[in-house]
């Protein structure tokens, strides 16, 4: 292939990554100024080889990015990309353990972990999920969710009504504040505090969270709640002009 022709499939994974929405042939010829033929060509190719899906409809959605760590049909590889440089920013700045999440099928899944330079630290399994009533992430994610789909994930989670009643306070607090501090982490000892990540059309896509011991964490929150904050805006911000390129 040549180089002219590298540029152009790495210039359609990358709208597909700002444009998670399916789309029809003729949209992408169109958004990219492409000869349809072409296009179809490199979609072909990127269906052949994992990255794109073509659907019933014959659309087209991006499934997974070169280097994608999730395995999933998500494109987190685009959000893993623009969020770690924030992300090792705030862990330098608040000394505490750095991650991304999102939410899949009512658990919360990490996609990194970025630690900070210090010998005592919180560490996580980042293989593992955890129910999204549980942890930060998930409540601040949850929080983005509509009612309907807040008390299909209690029912899902076989939550009695006393558990229902306290994951709706919590996600009401994170609806009104922005984010969730929780000093109770599924870890004993440990807690954390996240905020959402927003896509350019504000629907909330991951979660920056920062962790760390629960004594530090406490006394620490506005520090921490502050970092988290800045990182999740500054992530959206950047979703947002690179959508914006690609229009």
């Amino acid at each position: 292939m040549s180089g002219r022709g590298v540029e152009r499939i790495l210039d359609l994974i990358e709208w597909f990554a700002a444009h998670p929405a399916p789309a029809a042939l003729a949209h992408v010829s169109k958004a990219l100024d492409l000869p349809k033929s072409s296009a179809l060509m490199m979609l072909r190719s990127l269906v052949d080889r994992g990255y794109v899906q073509r659907l019933e409809n014959g659309n087209y959605v991006l499934v997974r990015l070169p280097g994608d760590v999730s395995g999933s049909r998500r494109p987190w590889g685009a959000i893993l990309a623009l969020a770690t440089p924030h992300l090792e920013a705030a862990v330098a700045a608040t000394e505490e353990s750095g991650f991304v999440a999102v939410l899949e099928g009512g658990q919360i899944r990490y996609l990194n972990k970025i630690l900070p330079a210090r010998e005592i630290r919180y560490d996580r399994d980042i293989s593992r999920t955890r129910p999204a009533h549980r942890v930060a992430s998930g409540i601040v994610l949850l929080a983005a969710e509509s009612e309907s789909a807040l008390n299909a994930y209690c029912l899902d989670a076989a939550l009695s009504d006393a558990e229902a009643a306290e994951v709706r306070r919590v996600v009401g607090l994170a609806r009104r504040d922005g984010f969730c501090l929780n000093l109770k982490g599924v870890v004993e000892g440990a807690a954390g505090v996240a905020a959402a990540i927003l896509d350019a059309q504000g629907r909330a896509v991951a979660a920056i969270n920062i962790s760390g011991p629960q004594a530090r964490i406490a006394e620490h929150s506005d520090r921490a709640t502050q970092a988290v904050l800045e990182t999740a805006r500054a992530v959206s911000e950047d979703i947002g002009r690179r959508a914006s390129r690609t229009m």
